[in-house]
């Protein structure tokens, strides 16, 4: 069913390829297309958060919503941290933390799915929303304390990464144990 939610979400998932060019236009360093590739990232995050707010406000919630927002949002996060690392402007670390945490928990999602949905958590849309703001400041041109500042927001990203990842799966095994033997 087409409705405006859905049809954020699908701008999202055509800006993702969008982006990544944007990102290694030249050298991918480039100041200009830094920027432009900033504004496309900063665009599908504000896009991620107005599909879900109409979804939920106007009763706009979809299967192909629930199926294709989450995907949207780990191939804008995923294609960034890659892009950023094979720039050499993010540690591979960084990306293996972030990305092994979201297969994981998707993978969680997938399993726990026959005994319901564990909504999202207050610690996972702050990390959401941490993990954003700091991809953001690495696709910007930043230098000096700005580039300081945009580590600390990454490392408290990565951390928020781990700690709600822990808490996801000690969530799905206590809900799981809840439930009598073949349900």
């Amino acid at each position: 069913m087409a409705n405006l939610a859905n049809a954020l979400t699908g701008v999202r998932l055509v800006l993702v390829p969008v982006f990544l060019v944007l990102l290694f236009v030249g050298d991918g360093h480039e100041t200009y297309w830094r920027t432009a590739a900033f504004i496309v990232f900063a665009v599908a995050v504000i896009t991620d958060r107005l599909d879900g707010a109409l979804a939920r406000s106007y009763g706009m919630v979809t299967e192909f919503g629930t199926l294709a927002d989450p995907l949207a949002d780990k191939a804008l996060i995923g294609a960034a941290l890659i892009g950023l690392s094979m720039l050499g402007d993010l540690p591979w670390w960084v990306t293996v933390v972030i990305l092994v945490r979201e297969l994981g928990v998707t993978v969680l999602r997938l399993v726990v799915l026959r005994h319901g949905v564990i909504p999202a958590s207050r610690g996972g849309k702050l990390k959401t929303l941490v993990q954003a703001v700091a991809i953001g400041l690495f696709v910007l041109p930043l230098t000096g304390a700005w580039l300081t500042g945009a580590w600390v927001i990454m490392l408290a990203a990565v951390v928020l990464t781990v700690l709600t990842g822990v808490d996801y799966f000690v969530s799905a095994v206590r809900d799981s144990r809840g439930r009598p033997a073949g349900h």
